[in-house]
């Protein structure tokens, strides 16, 4: 039996694996792009509660710049609650300066809620 055979009609190629022909498929080369933590939780979410969707970005090639862009908008989500939060607070450098206790114990908070937001709105949605 041949090693390597190629279907004529389709232009499949095939390799013989013990006693079967199995098609020599690969995925499309995607562009290594770095990740952050917010598109690595998305991710996660899409592998584990949305496999379907996972799969179709991950067949089509497009799974990094999926991942890449929701990084991107939950990052700047992020960056302007915190942002808004803190001024709607009234939390400013002078506290800061004054008491750093309570500017970082204030700060943390805002963090978390901003945190909460995003994964509600963009990560786990």
């Amino acid at each position: 039996m041949k090693k390597h055979i190629t279907d004529t009609k389709t232009g499949i190629s095939y390799t013989l694996q013990g006693d079967y022909y199995l098609p020599d498929l690969s995925l499309p080369a995607e562009e290594e792009i770095p990740i952050g933590v917010w598109g690595q939780r998305h991710a996660a979410f899409l592998k584990n509660h949305q496999r379907g969707v996972y799969n179709e970005f991950l067949v089509s090639g497009k799974l990094q710049q999926y991942l890449a862009q929701i990084d991107r908008d939950a990052q700047e989500m992020f960056d302007l609650l915190v942002r808004q939060l803190a001024e709607q607070e009234g939390i400013t450098e002078t506290l800061k300066a004054e008491n750093q206790m309570e500017w970082v114990q204030r700060m943390n908070s805002i963090r978390n809620r901003a945190t909460e937001i995003v994964n509600n709105e963009l990560i786990f949605a």
